[in-house]
């Protein structure tokens, strides 16, 4: 498959790289062809742009100043999403990559009577999130619900790939890990890609 990996960390000994990197060599090994957008090194501005956002409800939207990665999405059959979660959300790159990339046009239409959007990421067949937490599971899961995956899983790809798959892995208390949590978590990542040949 056509995999885009976004990946977002300021830190290059970041944990989040270390696992990027593990992630190309499996995919590569594994046959797939690996695109990277890594939105720090390639200096991705997030900030939606007044021409953008002016251009939001017109019959196209202006999305010239991110075109590369609009391009690479629309292509994409395999989306690999990994970042840290800050605050319980997106950092804020990401975010704007969510902002600026998925626009009108790109990934949904809207509606004629602004109602529910209709989706055009058609292409995506897997997602992977993957993202580490310096917070305890159960904060997470029964204190705030997961919200970065209920976002993930209901407002974007709910609305704008209806046909993908979500594998959604969480490292928790990351600031604290071991050799062997990590190895761990690892290998879950390799589980999900091997169920993608099958």
């Amino acid at each position: 498959m056509k995999c885009l990996i976004v990946t977002t960390h300021p830190l290059e000994n970041s944990l989040c790289k270390f696992l990027t990197k593990q992630l190309v060599d499996n995919l590569k090994a594994m046959g797939h062809e690996v695109t990277i957008e890594d939105l720090y090194t390639q200096d991705f501005k997030p900030i939606l742009t007044i021409e953008e956002r002016e251009s939001y409800y017109t019959t196209h939207y202006n999305s010239s100043d991110v075109a590369s990665q609009v391009d690479r999405l629309q292509k994409t059959e395999a989306l690999i999403l990994l970042f840290p979660t800050w605050w319980f959300g997106f950092p804020a790159m990401l975010k704007g990559w969510f902002d600026r990339v998925w626009g009108p046009g790109i990934a949904y239409n809207h509606a004629s009577d602004f109602g529910p959007i209709k989706p055009l990421l058609n292409n995506l067949n897997q997602v992977l999130v993957i993202t580490t937490l310096g917070a305890p599971w159960w904060v997470d899961w029964l204190i705030m619900w997961q919200p970065v995956k209920r976002i993930m899983k209901i407002a974007l790809l709910g609305t704008c790939a209806k046909n993908s798959k979500l594998n959604f892995l969480s490292l928790y208390q990351s600031e604290k890990l071991t050799p062997q949590k990590i190895e761990k978590f690892s290998h879950k990542i390799k589980q999900v890609l091997e169920r993608w040949k099958k």
